[in-house]
């Protein structure tokens, strides 16, 4: 007898209750239900270990080297946030030990739940995770033995995404018979962007327009970057327009959200919103939602009281 039961939710061990949980749930915002216009959010708060997106780029990346017999006791990994997460929770349950490394900007709440995992946590002085940090982390994990999955340059963070993320959005399109005229996501590794928007225009065809959003110059936004950083796989061609979100309209974004919707979004998944509304007009738009907001309550915090709470 099996003792796993998808209909009654009922998993095995923790690691089922990551794969045998996808897929994560495309719901249509009701709220821009309006007149020959759609949005459909994509919901990756819905993985169970950082509540992000970044679990599936986690387990691509360690299932990978797990085969090619390329994983180690010890891993060493930059991370703003939500990989590092993912990263410390699967390796507790391999039996493997996780250093991370945050830019200096990382909200005290991430650090703290790094280490309620158990995971070595070491704050540097660099304001983003640019190529200068990831040598370093590179470096340093080569001279101590460790291994460096390295998100940012790993085609394994990519595939997962179009094997997964990407392959669940088309079937949940076409299960309710929507065809998509736009994706909406943000700028991190650009992993799950250049996957989404490459396995949609196979799909669909080229004329699925693809927008990126990257923090305005001078805004910090966890989770998503500029493209000055140099995102691996941006430079594929799939991603058709960049747009610039400030943090304040990132917070309007996740305030929106949560009041028309009822929907806890994080910060990254409120600059998407908020581009998505800048630019939108009639067709059928999805929105990559990658985490919720309780990383952020005290940034969202800091926001109480000035016209936006």
């Amino acid at each position: 007898m099996t003792l796993f039961n998808r209909d009654l939710r009922v998993f095995p061990n923790t690691f089922s209750l990551l794969v045998d949980n996808w897929p994560t749930p495309l719901v249509k915002l009701e709220g821009e239900a309006l007149e020959g216009r759609e949005a459909w959010a994509k919901l990756e708060f819905y993985n169970p270990f950082s509540r992000s997106i970044k679990d599936r780029a986690v387990w691509g990346m360690l299932l990978e080297a797990l085969k090619r017999g390329d994983l180690g006791p010890r891993l060493e990994e930059a991370s703003s946030g939500n990989l590092g997460i993912a990263l410390s929770c699967l390796s507790n349950l391999m039996g493997l030990k996780a250093t991370i490394y945050l830019p200096k900007p990382t909200p005290e709440s991430t650090e703290v739940l790094l280490r309620l995992l158990g995971a070595e946590v070491v704050r540097t002085e660099h304001q983003t995770i640019n190529k200068r940090f990831q040598e370093e982390v590179k470096r340093h994990a080569s001279s101590s033995g460790a291994v460096n999955l390295n998100q940012f340059e790993n085609d394994a963070n990519f595939r997962i995404h179009y094997e997964t993320t990407a392959e669940e959005i088309v079937k949940q399109l076409n299960a309710v018979g929507r065809r998509p005229d736009c994706l909406v996501a943000g700028i991190g590794t650009s992993g799950h962007i250049a996957a989404i928007a490459k396995r949609l225009k196979e799909e669909y065809g080229d004329e699925v327009r693809v927008v990126g959003v990257q923090p305005s110059q001078g805004s910090v936004i966890p989770g998503i970057k500029r493209v000055e950083t140099g995102p691996k796989w941006l430079k594929m061609g799939w991603v058709d327009e960049v747009v610039e979100v400030s943090l304040e309209e990132a917070v309007r974004g996740v305030v929106e959200v949560a009041r028309r919707e009822g929907l806890l979004i994080g910060l990254s998944s409120g600059a998407v919103y908020s581009a998505y509304r800048r630019m939108a007009g009639k067709g059928v738009y999805v929105l990559v939602f990658p985490d919720d907001a309780f990383k952020y309550l005290g940034q969202l915090g800091r926001f109480v009281g000035k016209g936006i709470m």
